[in-house]
């Protein structure tokens, strides 16, 4: 193989190593069927600590959980969150009443860093609902924890549990 052929190699495996995940999103997301709903019961998974290392130390991570309204027309209602620990015991309910996002409207919820008390199997259980049938909302969960020079941060969607009808 001649010298331009080595070099151009390692170039043509790095851009097809570009091209090919852009490729497989790009196809995902264009046969993702858009389903609209009245409203619905979501489980997303939160963290408030991971374990690390040989000796399963835990490792304290905040966690943001965000609620977005996809539909760029209409609101919906969060009826209820309620924040549940590893054992399935509630241990708060963040809303004293429901909210209304307006069309491509976000709100988040914070579980503080120090606060360990869901472990490292916690959850949130969110209900909202909507007047007609619209685009199904977004929640997802942002876990951060940084302890000396180590930080992690990683993300989990909610998964549907129930739909809601009128």
């Amino acid at each position: 193989m001649d010298t331009n052929r080595k070099r151009s190699l390692p170039i043509l495996v790095f851009l097809l190593s570009l091209i090919t995940p852009l490729g497989i999103c790009r196809a995902e997301a264009t046969s993702t069927a858009i389903t609209q709903s009245l409203g619905q019961v979501i489980y997303v998974p939160i963290y408030s600590h991971i374990y690390i290392g040989n000796k399963e130390s835990p490792f304290n991570l905040a966690a943001t959980i965000s609620i977005r309204n996809t539909d760029p027309k209409q609101a919906i209602t969060l009826v209820s969150l309620e924040y549940y620990g590893s054992s399935g015991k509630l241990l708060k309910k963040y809303l004293e009443a429901p909210i209304s996002l307006g069309p491509m409207a976000a709100t988040r919820y914070v579980v503080k860093e120090a606060d360990t008390t869901g472990g490292s199997g916690a959850s949130f259980l969110a209900t909202w609902k909507a007047d007609s049938p619209t685009n199904q909302p977004l929640l997802e969960s942002v876990m951060i924890g940084t302890q000396l020079q180590q930080g992690l941060s990683f993300t989990s969607r909610g998964q549907v549990l129930s739909e809601i009808s009128k």
